[in-house]
C-alpha cells in the first residue's frame, strides 16, 4: 500500500475508533482542571486547548479550571517576598492576593484568546462572578493562613448559561466570603466543587504523573481504573501518600457525589485528553463508583 494511504487509513481507523465515545459522550458536561508543566510549556498549552476545543466541537460540553501557582510565586518573589506554604497551601495575606488576582486574570485571558483563535467561543470568569464560588476562610489545624477559601457552595447559574450559549467557561479559582472579600481556592479543590455541582461526567486532573501506579517509580504499573472501595484500601494500606493523597480523596469525593469518572492525567503527554477520552486503550487512571459499567476499553 502506498505510504501516504496507509497514513491515511490509519486516521480513518482512529476517528472509526472514536466514534462510539463521540456518540456516549455527546451533551455530557466536562469539568478539566488546568494546571502543572502543561501551563508552562507553550507546545503542551496549545495541545490542550486544541483538545478542548475538540471535545467542544465533536459535542461535549467543556469547562476549563485553571490554576497559576507557579506564576504567582514568581511574581510575589518579584514582589520582594518569598512564597510560603502550609499542608500544600499558599499562606496569601493582601499583597499575595492582590498578586494572585492579577496573574490568573492575565492566565485565563491568555486561554480565552488562545480558544477564540481556533474559532470556539470562550468566557473567562472567576469564581466571583455572578456569586458562582461562595466560600469560607479556611485554616490548617487552627492556624490562619490567610485569604485561602474553602468552598461551601457552588452557584452554577453563569456557568449554566454560558453553556447553554455555546460557550467554554474559562474559571480562575478565586471566590467570594462571607464579608466579600477575595478568596484564594485551591484549583484542585474548585475544579471538584463545580464539577460535583453540576453532576459531570468526567471531572480531569491534569498533573504531572501518569497517574496512579502500583509502583511509583515504575509507570509500566499504571492502574487503569480505580473502583471506589480500591481507592479506599490504597489509602488505608498507606500506598498513598503525598500530594497525591488529597488529589485521590478529591477524586474519592466527586464520585460520590455524583460525578460518573474523575481522570488523573499526565499532562505533560501532547493530547492527553483526547488519548484518555477517544481510544480504547486510554493513558491515565480511571476512578469510578463501585457499581459503575467499564467503557468498552476499560474491559479490555
Amino acid at each position: 500500500m502506498d505510504e501516504k494511504l496507509n497514513d491515511v487509513m490509519i486516521k480513518a481507523e482512529t476517528l472509526i475508533e472514536a466514534l462510539p465515545y463521540i456518540r456516549d459522550f455527546n451533551n455530557k458536561k466536562v469539568v478539566v482542571k488546568y494546571g502543572g508543566s502543561a501551563m508552562l510549556d507553550e507546545k503542551l498549552q496549545q495541545s490542550v486547548i486544541k483538545d478542548v476545543a475538540l471535545l467542544k466541537l465533536v459535542g461535549m460540553k467543556p469547562i476549563i479550571v485553571h490554576g497559576g501557582g507557579k506564576e504567582i510565586s514568581k511574581w510575589v518573589r518579584l514582589m520582594g517576598k518569598e512564597p510560603e506554604f502550609v499542608e500544600g497551601l499558599r499562606v496569601t495575606d493582601d499583597d499575595t492576593m492582590e498578586v494572585a488576582e492579577m496573574v490568573l486574570n492575565k492566565v485565563n485571558k491568555h486561554l480565552v484568546q488562545m480558544m477564540e483563535k481556533l474559532g470556539v467561543k470562550a468566557a473567562g470568569i472567576s469564581g466571583k462572578d455572578g456569586g458562582t464560588l461562595h466560600c469560607d476562610k479556611k485554616t490548617v489545624n487552627g492556624k490562619d493562613i490567610g485569604y485561602v477559601g474553602d468552598v461551601k457552595d457552588v452557584n452554577s447559574e453563569l456557568i449554566d448559561t454560558l453553556l447553554e450559549n455555546d460557550f467554554v467557561p474559562i474559571i480562575a479559582p478565586i471566590g467570594l466570603g462571607d464579608d466579600y472579600k477575595a478568596y484564594n481556592i485551591n484549583a484542585d479543590d474548585a475544579a471538584c466543587a463545580i464539577a460535583k455541582s453540576m453532576k459531570a461526567e468526567k471531572l480531569v486532573f491534569m498533573t504531572d504523573i501518569e497517574g496512579v501506579c502500583k509502583d511509583a517509580e515504575d509507570p509500566s504499573t499504571l492502574v487503569s481504573v480505580l473502583t471506589l472501595d480500591e481507592a479506599h484500601k490504597m489509602i488505608d494500606s498507606g500506598f498513598i501518600g503525598g500530594g497525591m493523597l488529597p488529589k485521590i480523596r478529591n477524586c474519592i469525593e466527586a464520585v460520590e457525589q455524583g460525578v460518573n469518572r474523575v481522570h488523573i492525567l499526565d499532562g505533560r503527554r501532547e493530547h492527553c485528553l483526547l488519548l484518555e477520552f477517544y481510544t480504547k486503550k486510554g493513558i491515565g487512571t480511571a476512578i469510578i463508583g463501585n457499581e459503575t459499567n467499564l467503557y468498552q476499553h476499560e474491559t479490555e
